[in-house]
């Protein structure tokens, strides 16, 4: 922000409108990067339409169907038990019966490539069977979905046999958002058709949404409402600077506090649909805390900053590169991270197979190091097994634990070790309380080191089952009969 402040609405001014006389009255050189509130009766009156034309005609409309089994009771009286006693296999007749019922969800999407590749949310396209997109002339296409992602809460479509080039919106570098930026929200809340709001950013790096695993948000209050999921966020010069996808209300509608996804998370996941429609994040190898006031002040610092290094896989990129537990990370690429969601996001932006600058403080002292971007890799073989059988884990699936499981099972904080990744309805572990993400530790004494191990273990009929295993980064012990 510079000394001399100009308003915002000059900058729609001399951006969009191009109004040369203000400019000159105001002096065009010192216009290009400042911002203030409007001074002036004709600046409040200046319009967002030639940014609205701009960007209007590439938001579309997502119409997302999927076809259910829903069980149709013919009688009220099917469950209770007392009538089922009197009327046994009877009852039967009475049984739920199947039919198939079509699901409709909306929401709303951007173009970004000219070719028909759209950005939407992950929630408003999720298990969907067709996918339509209506543009804002009427037009209308299927689409096929290329990419789903849902620890980002994104999903890229691409138009199904597209006549002709379609508009697109550029993206932005969100990153030089600022809280108090004006920015535009379109999309189609409520089905009611292409809607604009107008407001400003209210806070950047949100990161108690809960709508992804990526907890870094731009906060708005411009209006958003349920199907603006997927619509698009833009700056007054038209570029896209995040994807709408959540509101928090009480209600159901808009309270004024919005988040949306910031750009250069969605432009990587856009280029993702290019690299064979998966998402390739970095990894480093390092677990991180946050820096409370108690931490920092051990630390010799004026206020919390940076995140601590709590631990380090060995061989990894931050091993090999001289990274230790005790650290302070205090920014990835140059870019500041004051809690491990930043860190987390910052990590996230960057492509593997580059390498990027970290400033680590170790005793009081700051100092560069550049790490390698690598994929997380599979250690150790997954051996992927189906616990079957009678014993307290029958309906498991359990692999061994490696960094590309912990990543693909959204495990950030665990590397090695037995895990459940999956449970069947209604069986037996199940019942027990199993969840996915449990890592199994022991059975009767005997340690848990591999897929091998909990199968021959499970095979053995056993007349009580003291079992430990760890949930959350917690040792549970659960004994069975």
């Amino acid at each position: 922000m510079g000394q001399i402040r100009k308003s915002a609405a000059h900058l729609v001014l001399c951006a969009v409108l191009g109004a040369s006389g203000v400019v000159a009255s105001q002096g065009a050189g010192a216009l290009a990067n400042e911002k203030t509130v409007p001074t002036s009766q004709a600046e409040i009156s200046l319009s967002f339409a030639p940014v609205v034309k701009k960007v209007a005609p590439a938001v579309v409309n997502v119409y997302a169907s999927r076809t259910v089994q829903e069980r149709r009771r013919v009688s009220p009286f099917f469950d209770d038990p007392f009538f089922r006693r009197f009327f046994g296999e009877q009852s039967d007749r009475f049984a739920p019966r199947s039919r198939s019922r079509v699901q409709s969800s909306l929401g709303s999407g951007v173009i970004v490539s000219e070719d028909g590749t759209i950005i939407t949310n992950h929630h408003v396209i999720a298990g969907a069977d067709e996918v339509r997109v209506a543009l804002s002339d009427r037009r209308e296409f299927d689409a096929d979905i290329i990419l789903m992602d849902e620890r980002t809460d994104l999903a890229v479509l691409k138009v199904r046999d597209p006549d002709d080039a379609f508009p697109v919106v550029p993206f932005a570098d969100s990153d030089g958002l600022e809280v108090g930026d004006l920015v535009l929200a379109i999309g189609n809340p409520f089905g009611v058709g292409q809607t604009v709001t107008q407001g400003i950013v209210s806070a950047v790096a949100r990161n108690q949404v809960g709508v992804s695993d990526y907890q870094f948000f731009i906060q708005t209050d411009a209006a958003i409402n349920p199907g603006n999921s997927g619509g698009a966020l833009v700056d007054l010069k038209g570029r896209l600077v995040g994807v709408n996808t959540a509101i928090f209300s009480r209600s159901g509608g808009s309270n004024g506090i919005g988040f949306a996804i910031p750009a250069n998370m969605v432009e990587v996941v856009a280029s993702a649909a290019d690299d064979g429609g998966i998402v390739r994040r970095p990894w480093v190898g390092t677990n991180v805390q946050p820096v409370s006031s108690d931490i920092a002040a051990s630390l010799g610092l004026e206020r919390p900053s940076g995140v601590l290094v709590t631990r380090i896989q060995d061989g990894s990129p931050a091993d090999r590169a001289g990274i230790r537990v005790g650290d302070l990370i205090l920014s990835v690429g140059g870019t500041e991270v004051d809690d491990p969601d930043a860190y987390g996001y910052r990590l996230a932006t960057k492509k593997v197979g580059g390498t990027t600058k970290f400033e680590v403080m170790r005793g009081g002292e700051p100092f560069m190091v550049e790490i390698s971007l690598e994929r997380a890799p599979e250690t150790v073989a997954r051996d992927a097994r189906e616990i079957k059988g009678n014993s307290p884990f029958t309906g498991v699936r359990v692999m061994n634990l490696s960094p590309a499981v912990a990543e693909e099972l959204r495990m950030y904080n665990e590397f090695s070790g037995v895990v459940i990744a999956d449970i069947q309805a209604r069986s037996t572990a199940a019942y027990v309380g199993f969840k996915p993400g449990d890592i199994v530790v022991e059975i009767n004494g005997a340690e848990v080191t591999s897929t091998k191990d909990l199968s021959k273990l499970t095979a053995k009929r056993q007349r009580t089952w003291n079992i430990t295993f760890k949930r959350d980064g917690q040792l549970r012990q659960v004994s069975l009969r």
